[in-house]
């Protein structure tokens, strides 16, 4: 597996020590929460102009009753922070960037779904835990890492074969489901002490038997996209 490095571009900058371990993935998400003094707007973000479009891998959430009811619960308590909501038919893990629409033709993607089918590994589970967040959004730790950084690098892989742009390395990626974007520049301090009073909140199982490689947009100040391929990831593989 791709060691994770620690990195001012990836947040948190430090991976947890064990990416297996659900205290210490969980503890590591909210200390680099807690670090932070300012958040920033998610939507001022380089390279998405109006009308940008991006082909990306991702994992996707319509249809989990508890993750639903979990995020609509926890959108209602910090409704007060006038944040922007993330949809329930929108919650998603975002794994790979493939490139904009602009850089990657149609046949490439086609292409890139071919190469990738069949060499993912098996199904696994995951569960949204306790929630923390970033300088830009409000967000669900997901434990365990290990199958999630084991399907990016694959899906890695599939795209150097393929040869697309790509996105951030497997060694900064940092696995997560976020809620809630923030839409303003802002003191981090009183978004920290709400979200602090949700930590106690069970956590979620979810299944992950699938892998879709979309295409993305932003409507408004919410994520939409468009299935173009989905991958099936057959039976369930241990965690390793």
């Amino acid at each position: 597996m791709i060691p994770l490095i620690d990195d001012s571009r990836a947040f948190p900058a430090a991976p947890p020590p064990d990416l297996d371990d659900p205290q210490q993935i969980t503890s590591n998400d909210w200390d680099a929460f807690r670090a932070v003094e300012r958040m920033t707007n998610h939507w001022n973000r380089p390279g998405w102009a109006p009308g940008h479009r991006a082909y990306y891998w991702m994992l996707a959430f319509p249809e989990e009753p508890e993750l639903i009811a979990q995020t609509r619960s926890c959108q209602h308590a910090l409704a007060g922070l006038d944040m922007d909501e993330v949809p329930h038919d929108g919650l998603h893990i975002t794994m790979n960037k493939i490139g904009s629409c602009a850089d990657v033709d149609p046949g490439t993607v086609d292409a890139l779904a071919r190469l990738a089918d069949g060499t993912l590994g098996g199904g696994f589970e995951i569960r949204a835990e306790p929630m923390a967040g970033s300088t830009g959004a409000i967000r669900f730790s997901v434990t365990p890492w290990t199958p999630l950084v084991e399907l990016h690098a694959a899906l890695h892989r599939a795209g150097q074969l393929a040869g697309v742009p790509g996105g951030k390395p497997s060694s900064l990626f940092r696995p997560h489901l976020g809620i809630l974007y923030n839409n303003r520049d802002r003191h981090a301090a009183p978004v920290i002490d709400a979200v602090a009073l949700l930590r106690n909140r069970p956590s979620v199982a979810l299944p992950v038997e699938r892998v879709d490689l979309v295409e993305l947009r932003r409507e408004e100040r919410t994520y939409r996209w468009r299935v173009l391929h989905s991958l099936a990831l057959p039976g369930r593989s241990p965690f390793r």
